[in-house]
């Protein structure tokens, strides 16, 4: 929609090719409905959370920064607000005013919705010459593919760019979930599912090797666990069967080790005649005690008065220090964000043009960049469909 519209305002004749019945459909989902459309930081801090080829995004992000993303908004009728970590949404928290904003700019410069399916690209001469849909050819002299990964698969995200693509001779980079719930063979995972801590800060190592350490919230599941924290940590993880990858939880980040042990002996002389299993409850939540217990090894029937200090240490160690190994990621169709697709080195960073067929442009999630939750997907979207609009509506074709 952004990369039509930039199109349309240059006075070319665009068409959005899109078999759903209502554009926007992955728009009307994000961020559970509230749709968070940027991140409210500078170019340097953006780029920082784009783990796959940030320097690809440099000139999209530059030309349209987070701040200039919000104007444009904003001049379209959506009033935003900051949130928690720069996080930007609509005022109205309804992720549905981000796309009406934009079919009614659409509509205002007749780009027409063509409710076919793109089979293929036609080309001629090594230039784009027709899109070819299930109910025949579109001519063109330009075609921006904006198909989105695999994600979301309901939402029309099928993977079709990428056969596209490919057909036109461009390498695809293998299709990965990022920004994905992750699986653990952990039995506590599903004896703890529902629970959500906050502030908690989470480790994730590769074959032992820190590659990851934030903190925040997250969630664990019957499946393991998912949550911003995790869907972050998500993105570092690349090499699934050839690696080992652990998450260490601390759920007390504020203290350090003596801390803890010296709150958790104030506990203990309160609670002195208590079992341990009840004797806890003002250090942990409920439904964490008796697998903490459990892990650091000591019956939940122990009373707290006989506890020996080399327990006690094993109780502040788990704490600290809890332990979830992963076994994989939950299917690409639930990542949020779909890593790989066209190389990047196939496109101009500076159009998003093809370097292989001229009058083809890239936008979006098709490309292989993915960055972190924060807004900064979207943006990545809205960047590269200006670029991409622009210079196809420039361009004298």
């Amino acid at each position: 929609m952004t990369a039509a519209i930039m199109a349309a305002e240059h006075g070319r004749d665009v068409a959005i090719i899109e078999p759903n019945e209502k554009l926007g459909r992955k728009v009307r989902i994000t961020g559970k409905g509230r749709c968070n459309l940027t991140n409210a930081c500078d170019v340097k801090t953006f780029l920082e959370n784009v783990p796959t080829n940030p320097k690809f995004l440099y000139s999209a992000v530059t030309a349209f920064p987070p701040a200039e993303a919000m104007e444009w908004f904003e001049s379209l009728g959506v009033p935003l607000k900051v949130e928690r970590g720069n996080r930007v949404f609509p005022v109205s928290d309804n992720a549905n005013d981000v796309a009406e904003a934009l079919i009614r700019r659409l509509r205002a410069l007749g780009v027409r919705h063509v409710r076919n399916r793109a089979l293929d690209i036609a080309v001629e001469d090594g230039a784009v010459r027709a899109v070819v849909t299930d109910r025949g050819e579109i001519p063109c002299a330009a075609a921006i593919l904006c198909t989105g990964g695999l994600s979301y698969p309901a939402t029309g995200s099928t993977g079709d760019g990428y056969a596209l693509a490919a057909k036109l001779g461009h390498t695809v980079v293998p299709a990965r979930a990022s920004l994905v719930p992750l699986e653990s063979n952990a039995p506590y995972c599903a004896e703890l599912s529902g629970f959500s801590p906050r502030n908690v800060d989470v480790k994730l190592t590769e074959d032992g090797k820190v590659i990851y350490a934030e903190r925040g919230e997250m969630l664990f599941a019957h499946f393991g666990v998912t949550g911003p924290l995790v869907l972050s940590a998500s993105a570092h993880i690349r090499h699934w069967g050839q690696r080992r990858y652990d998450l260490s939880i601390d759920f007390k980040p504020a203290l350090s080790p003596e801390k803890l042990d010296e709150r958790i002996l104030r506990d203990f002389e309160k609670f002195h005649n208590r079992d341990i299993a009840n004797g806890l409850d003002e250090l942990l939540p409920r439904s964490l005690i008796p697998v903490v217990l459990r892990l650091a090894d000591i019956p939940g029937e122990t009373k707290v008065h006989s506890v020996t200090r080399e327990q006690r240490l094993r109780l502040g160690g788990v704490i600290k220090s809890f332990p979830l190994p992963l076994t994989g990621p939950r299917p690409v169709a639930e990542a949020i964000v779909t890593g790989g697709g066209v190389d990047v080195r196939q496109a101009d960073p500076r159009t998003m043009q093809s370097k292989l067929v001229r009058g083809l442009y890239f936008a979006g999630e098709v490309l292989d960049v993915d960055a972190y939750t924060g807004g900064f997907n979207l943006h990545i979207a809205w960047a590269t469909g200006r670029k991409a609009g622009l210079a196809a509506g420039e361009d004298t074709l």
